[in-house]
Parts: structure tokens; sequence; C-alpha cells
């Protein structure tokens, strides 16, 4: 279905200028980073006409990204503003007669449960809490809203400590912890408490704890199922009476965070009636539009790093779930019943493309349409919501593309393209092409996928320096999506080439578990015939090749250059270097032990030493500029730290990038963004070979 998704009307502002000799198109520059625009979360109104959406901007003025709520007519035309200012407005949800929308806000200073009625008035706040709710669902009547939320607790009381006096000015108190999670990769320190399931009327009134006994619904700070970030939101059942949850309700939860088990909950009651028990995580619960099911996804635990999420089909009644998809080799999330209950959508990713498909009752999986993306890199995700009539929304993005909404109905073919964010701005640009490129692995001949942007004016006379730019997880995947990094590297003259290695998402399960308990490994042949392949088609300059990755890719990117000193130099963003101490500072340690090693590393102390770049330093002679984010707690600042010390005291060429009040991938400002990339580009620049002034490609 790919191509499939806009018309010719929609997407003319992507040909705006090509061809015109009047108005030449101007290269991306790093100031466009606080002109572009995404969108995120579509939300189908119940009757199929009209989207809700999320737009996400940056300000110069503040350094900030803010976002509102627009709505877009399913028939086209202009976007109209719902809500606007500098605050965050996110997780816009329909009611079920599709007049108001509930929504999440900090606009009076603490993230809080809105409500607008889109008959006109102002948002009504809904809550007052100590703590940020979020996972929002409508019950079937429209008269309630379910939502979760941290309970507050005291932390844990070992002395009694002196207060100050009247008037005094004391430091900030010892922070105590008996958590093995305390600090979360992007909320930061987390508060003592609790997640508990509550409601509030939509009108207004006091919110209700509905989970009244002592085990609380326990969450886990990660997504390594790669779900959306609505999936903690209950599943109402049509009467109103239950709630369909899940949770991880194990004493020892810390130490297996993805444990989880899907949970009845009686609104008026409180009562939990387990639905699923096994080891593994169930997760994303939709009830079935008559009540007498709930789809799921999941696996069964085998402690690998890559195990598909299956679609399963749980009977209310009772009886053994039903894996729908146990033949479908891709890992399968956020389902949605369609209106009759007849089958489910879902989404997948597949061969560096995210797809929306169908799947009936018998577990025929249809590919609906592709194109699924978030707009902000060329890794999956995205997000799709459905209507009862069949009409889906999703995040559409395509190369040269950021992102949009798209609009689909079930049963008809294709798909059309609602938005164009950004067509002022690229209308006016010239972006980097991109190509497919598929080539046999040089460790054992196996297909390996990727792509490359080459930089406007490409010349196959004259090849341009190639930056080969790889991804992090390490089980995600890239494609053929818009990414502004990229795109500013091409602008500047560089080709970028990344693929998807063994071990990558989408490409089924026995590829993705080649690298189970070996990562990184054999990643290096792959990249060595993706740089070949690339030389091959006079895309690159062999003798201007350069590295690049964040979180995974950084990592993969020193262990590279500390077997292959073909590359002139390397950007490591937020790297792991050592795992011995990622593991005990990372806030994902019990999963990533159970699944991505054989055990603790006291118990396989060489197991962690042998994939680790920290301790291959003596193979290390590139030049490499090292990024980290000072509130980075999934792979930590001391990371990078480590290994940028370990270079210098090697005396090689060493830079060391650190981002003030960033966490990991550092993007909470934008200058910061645009600060790592001209780095990076001014870092490559520095080691490239026969380039002018202008930084374009000279005599060599």
């Amino acid at each position: 279905m790919r191509g499939l998704a806009a018309t010719l009307g929609t997407l003319t502002w992507l040909l705006a200028g090509s061809g015109s000799a009047a108005e030449p198109l101007e290269r991306l520059t790093a100031d466009d980073v606080f002109e572009l625009a995404y969108l995120s979360d579509p939300r189908v109104a119940p009757g199929g006409g009209a989207v809700v959406y999320v737009r996400e901007s940056p300000d110069v003025a503040t350094d900030s990204w803010y976002s509102s709520l627009e709505l877009v007519d399913a028939a086209g035309g202009a976007p109209r503003a719902l809500t606007e200012g500098r605050h965050q407005d996110t997780s816009p949800r329909w009611s079920p007669d599709g007049r108001r929308l509930a929504f999440l806000s900090d606009r009076d200073g603490t993230t809080q449960i809105y409500v607008l009625d889109l008959a006109g008035g102002a948002p009504t706040r809904l809550t007052d809490l100590g703590q940020e709710p979020g996972g929002l669902a409508w019950s079937p009547d429209g008269r309630s809203i379910a939502f979760v939320a941290r309970e507050s607790a005291p932390p844990p009381a070992v002395a009694e400590l002196p207060r100050p006096p009247p008037g005094a000015s004391w430091a900030e108190p010892p922070r105590i912890e008996d958590r093995l999670v305390y600090r979360a990769d992007g909320v930061g320190y987390l508060d003592h408490g609790v997640l508990r399931l509550y409601v509030v009327p939509a009108d207004g009134g006091q919110p209700r704890r509905v989970t009244r006994d002592a085990s609380p619904l326990h969450e886990t700070s990660l997504d390594p199922l790669n779900l959306e970030r609505d999936d903690a939101a209950p599943s109402w059942t049509p009467d109103g009476r239950y709630l369909v949850v899940s949770a991880n309700r194990r004493p020892d939860w810390e130490l297996h965070p993805l444990d989880t088990e899907l949970f009845e909950v009686s609104v008026e009651g409180g009562t939990m009636r387990p639905l699923t028990a096994r080891r593994g995580p169930d997760a994303s619960p939709a009830v079935s539009p008559d009540g007498r099911f709930v789809a799921y996804v999941g696996y069964d635990e085998q402690r690998k790093g890559y195990q598909l999420q299956r679609l399963y089909l749980l009977a209310r009644a009772g009886g053994a779930p039903r894996a729908l998809t146990a033949g479908f080799d891709r890992s399968v999330r956020a389902p949605r019943w369609t209106g009759d209950g007849q089958g489910l959508l879902a989404t997948y990713h597949d061969r560096g493309n995210t797809r929306v498909a169908h799947v009936d009752l018998e577990g025929r999986v249809r590919e609906l349409s592709g194109d699924v993306g978030s707009g902000y890199s060329a890794y999956g995700g995205g997000t799709f919501t459905l209507a009862e009539g069949g009409v889906y929304a999703f995040t559409y993005s395509r190369p040269q593309v950021p992102v949009e909404v798209a609009l689909g109905r079930v049963g008809t073919p294709g798909v059309r393209v609602l938005t164009a964010l950004n067509e002022g701005l690229l209308a006016a640009k010239e972006l980097g092409a991109v190509e497919e490129v598929w080539f046999p692995s040089r460790r054992d001949g196996r297909p390996i996928q990727g792509w490359v942007v080459l930089p406007p004016g490409f010349d196959p006379a004259r090849p341009p320096p190639l930056v080969l730019d790889v991804h992090g997880g390490p089980f995600r995947d890239f494609g053929d999506r818009f990414d502004v990094d990229k795109q500013l590297l091409a602008a500047h003259g560089y080709a970028v080439l990344y693929v998807n290695p063994r071990g990558s998402a989408g490409y089924g399960e026995a590829f993705g578990n080649l690298i189970h308990h070996a990562y990184p490994g054999d990643e290096v042949h792959d990249f060595d015939a993706a740089v070949a392949a690339a030389v091959d088609r006079g895309w690159a300059d062999p003798e201007n090749l350069f590295i690049t990755g964040g979180s995974g890719g950084a990592l993969l990117a020193l262990w590279t250059i500390a077997q292959r000193p073909s590359y002139r130099a390397a950007v490591a963003a937020y790297p792991v270097v050592d795992w011995a101490s990622f593991v005990l500072t990372t806030d994902v340690a019990a999963w990533v032990i159970d699944d991505w090693f054989p055990g603790p590393p006291w118990e396989h102390p060489e197991h962690y030493r042998a994939r680790s770049p920290l301790w291959r330093v003596a193979d290390l002679a590139t030049p490499t500029m090292v990024v980290v984010g000072e509130e980075d707690y999934r792979t930590t600042a001391a990371q990078g730290e480590q290994i940028y010390s370990a270079l210098k005291l090697r005396s090689v060429d060493a830079l060391l990038v650190r981002l003030p009040g960033e966490p990991h991938y550092g993007e909470r400002h934008p200058s910061h963004q645009i600060a790592r990339m001209l780095l990076t580009i001014g870092w490559f620049d520095r080691y490239r070979s026969g380039v002018d002034a202008a930084g374009d490609a000279g005599s060599r």
C-alpha cells in the first residue's frame, strides 16, 4: 500500500518550486529546526467526521517545546486550533457522543485533566491532584473518565531528622531511597507512592479511587514493547461496570518489571479479578464491543532480548487465551476493535515501514496502509486510532514529509493526507533524496536493508563523504521516514547511510535473536557490506568515511571503530561503554539483566566485559566526539565520560559535549538539538579531506 497515502492535491506543496529557475530552492539549515512543527496522537471522532491531534512546536523565545490541540475535518480543509498558549496540551480523548474532549494540560502550573466542550467556551479543569494523571478513558455513558495516577507516600523513615527553625535557610534534605528504580529517564527523580486507578465525573467533582486494596498497580519506566503512550489506559466494559487494566502485582515486581497481567476491576467495589496468569507481559487490553472478549498483546517470557509480541483473544467468561497472530512473524501492537466486533486493527513493523493491518478472528492479517511514523526521526513509531464506522487515522511520515494526519477506511483502498503542517517551510527547501538498498552481509550472506540520504545537488561523478548512522535499541528499526538530523548532514554535503543490522525489529524473530547474548557482535560485518554497497553505487567517497550513533547506536559505533580504522572520525551520543556499570545505574536494570545477559555482572563478569567498548580502548584510535545528557538516566552521563577519559589518557583526539538538563537523546531544548547537530557536522568537517570553505567537497 506504500505510495497510496496522498492525493495529488494534498501533496502539491512537496513539489512546489521543483524545476523553477526563478525561485531556486534552499538547503535545510539548523535554524529551520525552530520552524518545523510536528503532530502526534491523532484521534478520530466517534462518527469519523473529524480528527483531533496534538500539534507540537518549538518556541525560539523560551527554547522549549509547546503543544496544543487542533481539529481537522475528515473531508479536508484548514485545521482549526482548539487550544493555544505556551503550555503542554496532550492526550485528547473524545467523549462517546463526540461533543467534548478530555485532555491533559499544564496550563495552571501542574498537569491535570481538562474537558473542552466543542460547542464553545474555555476548558474546564476536572482534577487538582498532587501527581500527574494519565491513561484517560471515557466511560461508555460519557458520565465519567477513568485514569491512573500515583498516590503519594512518605519516603522511608529511618531516623527523625532535625527541622529548620522559622526563618532559617537550610540545604535540601537528604533523598532517601529504598526502591530499585528511583529515577526514570525523561521524568527525573520519582516521588514516593504507588499507581492507583481513579474515576472522576466528567461534569466535575471529586475523583474517586477505584482500586481499594493495599496492592498497587505497579508500573515500569520502560516501554521495551514499543507500545503507544496511552496503553496504560484502562478499557471499559460496554455496561460501564468494569475496567480492564494491565498491572504487575508481583511481590517482587521491581525485579521482573515486565511481568504484567490483565485484571478486571469493579468500578463500584474495587475488587480485582485476574484474567491472565503467565510469565511475561500482557498489555494493551481492549474489550470487544459486545463485552465478551478482551484483546491484548504480549508474549511468554523466554528471557530473550527479542521476543515477538502476539495478539491474543481472551473470553471474559473464562478459558484459555488464543494467540490470533501465532503464525505471523512480526510483533503486533495497539489493538483496536472494529465496530462490528469481527476483527481488530493493529500496527506492526515490517522491513523499515510501520503498517496498519486488519486482523480477523481467525488470525488472518491484512495490511491496510503503511508509512506510519512519528516524524521526529527515521526510527519506527507513530500512532493510530479507529472510529466505529471503520474510519482510522494515523501519523503519516515519508522521507520528504515530517509527519501529517492520514485517514483511511477499512475496506476502502488508499488513504488521504489531511494536513500539510510544514508546507510553508519545506516548499522552499531542497531536501536530500532517499534511496533504498539491499545487500548481503559479509558475515553470513544474510540480506540487510538500508537507505541513503544523498546531499542536494548530488553528482555521481563526485561521490560525497559518507556518514554511517547507526540505530540504537538495539531491537528497533530505521526506515524511509523523515529525519531532520540526517537531512541536516545531507545539506552540509554528506551522504548519510542508515541500515537495519542483525537484531533490528521488523524482520522476524530469528533475525532479531541473532544478537541474543551477543550484542555488540557481528553487526560490524553488516556495516562493512553497507558501506561497500554505497561505494559501489557511487554514493560515497571511500576516503571520507564517518560514523555516528545514539545510545545503542553509539555503542555499536565505538565497537566498529575498535575494529575498523577506515573511519576518519566518530560521534558517540549517549553511549553504553561498560555493561556492568550500565546495568547498575540505568532505570531499566532488571529487564536488561533478565533478557540481555545470562545473569548479573557479579555472576558473569567476563560476559559483560567482553561486550563492553571500554575494555577495547587499546584498539581505539579514531577521533571521537562523545555527547552526554546531564539528566540521562537510561545511559547515564558517566558512561560517556568514561570512554572520553579513556581516550584522552591514550592521547586519542576526543571531545566531550555535555547537554545540561537533557535526558536520553537530549532534545528537551531545541537549541541543544541544533548544537548537537552543528557540533557533529563541525567534528566531521575537521577530519574531512578535500573540503573547501563552503563545506562542499573540493578536489582531492
